[in-house]
């Protein structure tokens, strides 16, 4: 995962008027796909009902993706209450992700 800064993310949104978090979202999505995530498409995010649905499957992948040690459904709960703290809630989770990752033998990152 690529480390953000917690601090970008609340200044970028306010610089980009809102739209940095759903940039934000679509690159996360990715890493975490590439992490074995099953995130689906991100253009499911502009569509209204099934926007709730693809930030679910969002916040799975980061359940995921950090082991359970940041649950779906509290992660989902922070985005969709908390949004701009709950970004910096999950990124903080997701750097923490990376920096791990860099530490470990690349044997023990690819497990069956």
């Amino acid at each position: 995962m690529r480390y953000r800064s917690v601090l970008g993310i609340f200044i970028l949104t306010f610089i980009t008027f809102g739209i940095y978090p759903i940039y934000w979202m679509v690159s996360t999505k990715d890493e975490m796909n590439r992490r074995g995530a099953d995130v689906p498409t991100a253009w499911l995010i502009i569509i209204p009902i099934v926007s709730i649905y693809w930030m679910w499957r969002y916040c799975e992948g980061v359940e995921h993706v950090t082991r359970g040690k940041l649950s779906g459904p509290v992660s989902f709960l922070c985005l969709f209450f908390l949004s701009l703290i709950g970004m910096m809630i999950v990124q903080s989770e997701l750097n923490r992700v990376g920096g791990l990752a860099a530490t470990l033998p690349q044997a023990r990152l690819h497990r069956p």
